[in-house]
């Protein structure tokens, strides 16, 4: 059984045999035009310009031949390009008895296949990083020894042992302390350190000395192969400026034919159409826009922000309003206890303590937070016994001999007398989350909690907005005061609080009315809002997974820090795509025209469009820049 990442990679983009064929092209036209364009030098320069003419005809042939299948190939699935113009272009050449020029050609053509191929590459060579990394098979413990089995057939709870220098096969948990490098992930250079019970992601390398791992998602569901998804969908996206820059190269070679018809008819020359038919091959337009969304989307990756496709970072690059979640978002979606109210006596350890020993029940990311604070305390944590929860609101239950409630005020609150009812109210702060906390039907004080901001929001907030972005509104479930204290001082244009998700669609809606919107949130619960929008991004590579149907864009760094860069990465990529189309286009239409004129022969003119091309696609591998 093959293992589910390494079925899912497409190492090279789709329409495989169309890159074949493209290659071998290059890879023939290369060795097999430059032997025949140097044989025939050596003729002419020997006085023998019949054999030349021979050696030059017999240099382009075949590799008209194979671009002649490339093209039928093209036409196969419907794409037409300028493939075409090369292939007239040559055949005009040889038809005429311009051997020379079409020898010229076809190793001009093959070089600018050559030249896209590595463009290509080194434009997607983070991404492909990212592909190269997914493990095949780990070690797993079986009985009294270890067994080597695909990453497909490793279970929840399994034990694996990862080495030194491995990349982890499957989400799951540290048995000891470990040293993880995250950077292929993350972007980040620092190895981080886990502790005994906690999470680690696939494909994380262990840094560290050897250590245990028990799994906690079968490896489809993992971190890792979400990301790989991802990649796998970005590789295989093409984006509309690609698709625009097609439309365009059917109307460029159109005119090319005009032109070049019209300056034979005009000089009764056909040396002058074959001239304008090698400056348009091929054509810079087709080169440099794939070119630069690719080397955009590589250059995000190797900072941690996971773009799906093409499309997805042009859009990026047009965005003008941010709709942003708050928990897990804005702050970081972990409360914690700020301060503890005692009352009726009690000491706000017990407080915390008998909290803690009740919430030991419940799976809620408060009660966690609860439990996590005492231990960090050393406080002694007790079973319960007799417990019950509801959802949402709080868990009963017995310590010893005393009935304990804990949980929000409404819930506690409902078997307090008068007073301690009103104790409670008066305990409430803006903006921090209340937890009560009764024993024997009297209050025991109240513990404050508080989700903080993530550092550095503010300047991410101003970074975005000198990116482009006009207005920035948060779309919380919290109460409105809760909202307001925890993003004071921040730029924000709107706050919508009390928001169920269906109300955040709504909100999404109303804004996409009036300008593009994208909407920002962790990709679990804010996964239809995220759809909605017209660009969805989740934050936190955890998410990746479950994220990956959901969200155009990944932030595998979690923190909205890549939010900003990315938008940066995204304008700069579209602004250099067009710089590229524009002065390619430029410089072919005065060369044609040139052509036309009969200021430039075939040969001159092939030289001119390939050093063009040269200029274009290294212009638009800039965008790998930072």
């Amino acid at each position: 059984m093959a293992a589910p990442l390494a079925s899912a990679i497409p190492i090279l983009p789709p329409v495989e045999r169309g890159k074949r064929l493209d290659g071998l092209a290059g890879q023939v036209g290369i060795v097999w035009a430059g032997a025949g364009l140097a044989a025939g030098a050596a003729a002419y320069a020997a006085g023998r310009s019949d054999l030349a003419s021979l050696f030059w005809s017999a240099s382009a042939l075949p590799v008209l031949v194979l671009l002649v299948l490339q093209i039928l190939d093209h036409l196969r699935r419907g794409d037409v390009g300028l493939d075409l113009v090369a292939a007239l272009a040559m055949g005009a050449a040889l038809s005429i008895g311009e051997a020379l020029a079409a020898a010229v050609v076809a190793l001009m053509y093959a070089g600018g296949q050559a030249l896209e191929r590595f463009a290509e590459g080194r434009a997607g060579r983070d991404m492909n990083a990212l592909l190269d990394r997914v493990p095949r098979f780990a070690t797993r413990y079986s009985g009294d020894g270890m067994e080597t089995v695909p990453i497909a057939r490793i279970a929840v709870g399994d034990r694996l042992l990862v080495r030194l220098g491995d990349v982890l096969p499957v989400d799951g948990v540290v048995m000891g302390t470990v040293l993880l490098d995250e950077a292929a992930l993350t972007g980040e250079s620092i190895p981080v350190r886990r502790q005994r019970g906690e999470a680690a992601m696939s494909g994380s390398t262990n840094a560290g000395p050897a250590f245990d791992l028990v799994a906690s998602e079968p490896a489809a569901r993992s971190t890792y192969a979400g990301i790989v998804r991802l990649v796998d969908a970005a590789l295989r996206a093409q984006a509309p400026m690609a698709r625009l820059a097609d439309r365009y190269a059917l109307g460029f070679m159109l005119v090319t034919l005009v032109l070049a018809a019209s300056a034979w008819w005009w000089s009764q020359d056909p040396i002058r159409a074959v001239a304008v038919l090698v400056v348009a091959t091929p054509c810079p337009l087709i080169l440099a826009v794939p070119v630069a969304i690719v080397a955009g989307i590589s250059r995000a990756a190797r900072v941690g922000i996971l773009v799906k496709g093409g499309g997805a970072l042009e859009a990026l690059g047009r965005i003008r309003t941010l709709v942003v979640d708050k928990t897990g978002t804005l702050t970081h979606g972990t409360a914690s206890v700020t301060e503890i109210l005692p009352a009726n006596g009690f000491d706000a350890a017990e407080i915390l303590r008998l909290a803690a020993s009740l919430d030991r029940m419940s799976q809620h990311v408060v009660a966690r937070a609860i439990v996590a604070a005492a231990e960090a305390r050393g406080l002694p944590i007790d079973m319960p016994s007799d417990t019950s929860e509801r959802a949402g609101d709080g868990v009963e239950g017995r310590l010893g001999d005393r009935r304990v409630r804990v949980g929000g005020q409404a819930f506690v609150a409902a078997g307090l007398p008068p007073e301690d009812a009103a104790l409670l109210a008066a305990a409430a702060r803006p903006g921090s989350l209340t937890v009560a906390v009764s024993v024997d039907g009297r209050l025991a004080g109240t513990i404050l909690m508080r989700d903080g901001l993530r550092e550095g929001v503010g300047a991410v907030f101003a970074r975005l907005r000198a990116s482009g972005i006009r207005r920035i509104v948060l779309a919380t479930g919290d109460r409105r005061d809760v909202a307001l204290a925890v993003t004071r001082g921040l730029a924000i244009d709107e706050i919508v609080s009390d928001l169920l998700p269906a109300a955040k669609i709504e909100l999404v809606r109303r804004e996409k009315e009036t300008a593009p919107v994208m909407m920002v949130g962790d990709g679990v619960n804010d996964a239809p809002a995220l759809v909605e929008a017209d660009l969805g991004i989740a934050m936190g590579a955890k998410g990746a997974a479950a994220s990956a149907e959901a969200a155009d864009i990944i932030l595998l760094r979690d923190d909205l820090e890549g939010l900003a860069e990315g938008m940066e990465i995204a304008r700069r990529s579209r602004r250099i795509a067009l710089q590229s189309v524009g002065a390619g286009i430029g410089l072919s239409t005065l060369g044609m025209l040139a052509a036309a004129g009969g200021l430039l022969s075939p040969v001159a003119g092939a030289l001119m469009q390939e050093a063009i091309d040269v200029a274009v696609i290294l212009n638009a591998l800039r965008a790998l820049r930072a």
